[in-house]
């Protein structure tokens, strides 16, 4: 018996209705996926922006600073932590004065290196319980990556150095006002107690030149040499982290201080986005 008409027809409006539902709920399902990605990008250009915002305004802080004759611990730049609240949005700023690092570029500069600068390179590595490592001298680098490029340089090496060393014009001093414990320790037979008092020192009193830091009672006996050492730096680092939403933006931008004109130039920016509960572990 073979089946009416109208069963066929039916059959065709059920087949019709349920292609018809198909397309439409994979248009929704585009239609959701661009609204989501819409929205993201709407939100990265607001953390971008409020990024931007806070690195001027670091940029402000220092500009004021300027014109002193040291660069130290005692002054806004170093004791004025950025935090504030801005469109439901978190904003930290930290301004790092690079000069109070090792500069490796004094290593990596095709040239006579002398044994002051070795024996501190050497000094660092030991403080770190990292194996020792002889650098090339293949030129002056502008970021830390470039040294993936040496033998024994690995993504590991590159983590423990990084928050105590710098790729710096060869000319530019260790600056003993911002100098971390740990940098001034490496400076000659300075123990861990003496370079924390140091900083705690440096932290409320800045030395006003080399001289007045060798002969400072804590190391005076010590016979610290003032090779490459200094008081005053040029070249700083901004961080700026911009929470909103469960996102997190970092901003890292190197600025230097034009030496003739005193003005800043920015030298490298770098932005870095992960979720927020991702950057806390």
């Amino acid at each position: 018996m073979s089946p009416r008409p109208g069963g066929f027809a039916l059959i065709s409006v059920l087949l019709v209705m349920s292609l018809a539902l198909l397309i439409t709920a994979g248009l929704l399902r585009s239609h959701h996926r661009l609204l989501q990605s819409s929205g993201q990008q709407v939100q990265q250009i607001d953390l971008r922006q409020l990024a931007f915002g806070a690195e001027t305004r670091a940029l402000m802080v220092l500009q004021v600073q300027s014109s002193n004759k040291t660069v130290d611990r005692t002054q806004e730049w170093a004791r004025l932590t950025f935090d504030f609240d801005s469109e439901d949005a978190q904003v930290r700023v930290d301004i790092d004065d690079l000069g109070g690092r090792f500069n490796l570029n004094s290593l990596l500069v095709a040239g006579q290196i002398d044994q002051v600068t070795l024996n501190r390179w050497e000094r660092l590595q030991a403080s770190l319980d990292l194996a020792p490592l002889q650098l090339r001298q293949v030129g002056a680098l502008r970021e830390l990556s470039q040294l993936r490029l040496l033998p024994g340089v690995d993504d590991q090496r590159l983590r423990e150095l990084e928050p105590w060393v710098a790729l710096l014009p060869i000319e530019a001093a260790l600056n003993i006002n911002t100098a971390p414990a740990l940098v001034l320790s490496i400076l000659g037979d300075v123990n861990a107690a003496t370079a924390d008092s140091l900083v705690r020192q440096a932290s409320s009193s800045a030395w006003g030149s080399v001289q007045a830091f060798t002969q400072d009672p804590l190391i005076s006996g010590l016979g610290l040499s003032s090779h490459g050492l200094g008081i005053t730096s040029r070249w700083f680092r901004i961080t700026v982290e911009v929470t909103q939403g469960g996102r997190v933006l970092r901003l890292v931008t190197d600025v230097e201080r034009d030496a003739k004109t005193q003005q800043w130039k920015v030298l490298q920016r770098c932005f870095l986005s992960a979720i927020a509960n991702e950057v806390q572990q």
